[in-house]
């Protein structure tokens, strides 16, 4: 029996057909004898257990994300040995000291708002005439949409006078586009995280182009802009900098996936008309004046956090073994590494359900734990939820007219996913 919707596992599948493997295998682990902690030739020390990967990623003394095997190890190589620092060292501390402020629920909450008010209207007056929507690239046109504002990334300097305002849909979907190539750098990284040179300097090139707008934003831009709310609160032009590759390569293909992902499971598992009922439950609630507790989601938020559990676009963590340690009952040496497989540990909690209650066990494994649980979680958060009120906000069902899948890619993802009102 599949863990989840069979359009998920082939997402999956044809993403990257030797991780999928990986992943379903990881899932039937769980459910077998054994320790949660197991050495697998070629990718090194792999669990399933969300549990034991929350201790992994919690210890920052013996474990690494710029040794062999993480993700800062990659950009080591790409940035330049400061990143060392900045990922891990004690610049690491600071840096997330100082930028906890970037992305509260409010301050995401108004950059949807501002970068994408205008193409979600758009898509809500489609659907209300009964026209489609292709999802999948509307999420990518606001992913696009949200770099060029967050970056600061200006127009190109060729472009002719009278053309539309900068960005159109177009422009975000170059810039998303540009985002992709850099990711697909790590394709290869599941076995060792060294790139060749080749990788490097097309990466360092790609790099450059997305942040060419970063040193005049730092400089200039207003306080309530994110390069400027960096400058303010102290952040030098090299913090900002790599605060800016971080928001690339952790926010933009994740941020698509999950929210086209998460509209073709509640489509596909029925769980729309379950989204629909607690929808309109909460206003009348708020019509009558109650007020939720504390910490207490909205239906949509609810569905958001089920969608990210399931669909774990992140799906897998990787990390250096940085000091001989113990794990579950296993010895892991130093200059090792270890995999967190993260879908099949989130996974484990059951199939898709919009109203699903917290899973203590997972918590939030899909933004990670420790000193690098996602800077941008909040903002992840405001973006599909706005999607999903845009797509379920009139009270009507949808269905999927069409849809396919992005192939040989680092993050499963749907190429094109076509709704309209059911």
């Amino acid at each position: 029996m599949l863990p989840t919707t069979r359009h998920e596992v082939d997402l999956l599948r044809r993403a990257r057909p030797g991780m999928a493997a990986v992943l379903l295998g990881g899932h039937l682990a769980r459910r077998l004898p054994g320790p949660p902690l197991r050495k697998v030739p070629g990718l090194g020390w792999v669990t399933a257990d969300p549990v034991v990967a929350r201790t992994v990623l919690g210890d920052h003394r013996s474990f690494t994300i710029v040794g062999e095997g993480g993700v800062g190890h990659l950009w080591a190589q790409i940035l330049g040995d400061w990143v060392l620092d900045l990922f891990d060292g004690p610049g690491h501390h600071d840096l997330r000291s100082r930028s906890r402020e970037l992305f509260t629920e409010g301050s995401s909450a108004e950059l949807v708002d501002g970068a994408w008010s205008g193409p979600l209207a758009d898509a809500r007056t489609a659907l209300r005439e009964g026209a489609t929507v292709d999802v999948a690239r509307l999420a990518r046109v606001l992913v696009g949409r949200m770099m060029i504002s967050l970056l600061g990334v200006p127009a190109p300097v060729d472009r002719a006078p009278g053309t539309e305002a900068w960005p159109t849909d177009d422009d975000a979907l170059a810039v998303f586009e540009t985002g992709e190539r850099l990711a697909t750098i790590a394709l290869g990284s599941a076995g060792s995280t060294h790139l060749s040179p080749g990788q490097v300097v097309a990466a360092r090139e790609i790099v450059a182009e997305l942040t060419r707008g970063v040193p005049a934003g730092w400089r200039d831009a207003p306080g309530d802009t994110l390069l400027g709310r960096c400058r303010e609160l102290g952040l030098g032009l090299e913090e900002t900098t790599g605060l800016a590759c971080l928001l690339m390569v952790a926010g933009t293909e994740t941020s698509a996936s999950a929210m086209a992902r998460t509209t073709a499971l509640l489509v596909d598992t029925g769980e729309q008309h379950r989204l629909l009922d607690l929808m309109r439950a909460d206003a009348e609630h708020e019509a009558a004046g109650q007020v939720r507790g504390p910490g207490e989601p909205d239906a949509v938020e609810n569905a958001v956090r089920e969608g990210l559990r399931v669909t774990s676009p992140a799906s897998v963590i990787g990390r250096g073994v940085a000091a001989d340690v113990e794990v579950a009952g296993r010895r892991l040496a130093e200059g090792e590494r270890i995999m967190m497989l993260v879908w099949s540990a989130n996974i484990g909690a059951g199939p898709f359900r919009a109203d699903r209650p917290y899973v203590r066990e997972s918590r939030q494994l899909w933004f990670g734990a420790g000193r690098h649980l996602c800077l941008g979680a909040a903002l992840a958060r405001a973006e599909i939820g706005a999607l999903l009120r845009t797509l379920w906000g009139d009270g009507e069902s949808l269905r999927i007219v069409s849809r396919s899948a992005q192939r040989e890619v680092l993050i499963p993802s749907y190429r094109t996913l076509v709704v309209a009102r059911a």
